[in-house]
């Protein structure tokens, strides 16, 4: 089982919000501390947006934070909900399932509870969990202070 790269790249993103609380975080901000491009980096905050894990705001002094408390979002959300759009294997499919064995084969229901398990074990983990207290990932996605005004430089 691999997890698609949006998967990871919208943990990284959960992430980099709750390692610079209170900060409105821009998706250059996110891109440079995640090493990823822009242009995932923003497809992905629309789905996070959309899913009600980040608050984005436009415009000058827009960005994106946490739309909920790092402990209120759990892992195995997350990934549920970039991932449950690929169905894990053809039978799993619906009306897309082609494969000849459905009517006979168990593997399906092997498959069936070793996901049920996975995300069992996720949805014991929060974000909190995975930054609180994490001192080298708070370094690593620390955001620097956000430039001042051009009024306030001049002076």
């Amino acid at each position: 089982m691999r997890l698609t790269m949006r998967t990871n790249l919208a943990m990284r993103t959960l992430m980099a919000c709750a390692a610079n609380p209170g900060r409105m975080l821009t998706k250059g901000d996110i891109a440079r501390a995640c090493n990823a491009s822009e242009h995932h980096v923003a497809q992905v905050v629309h789905a996070l947006g959309q899913a009600g894990f980040v608050s984005p705001r436009r415009g000058r002094g827009g960005g994106l934070r946490l739309a909920r408390t790092p402990e209120a979002i759990r892992v195995g959300d997350v990934v549920r909900h970039f991932e449950s759009p690929v169905p894990f294997a053809e039978c799993f499919a619906g009306d897309a399932n082609t494969c000849p064995l459905t009517a006979a084969c168990r593997l399906r229901d092997a498959f069936a509870a070793a996901l049920d398990a996975f995300y069992t074990a996720l949805d014991r983990v929060t974000l909190l969990d995975l930054v609180g207290g994490n001192v080298v990932l708070g370094r690593l996605l620390a955001v620097g202070p956000t430039r001042a005004p051009a009024c306030v430089r001049a002076a």
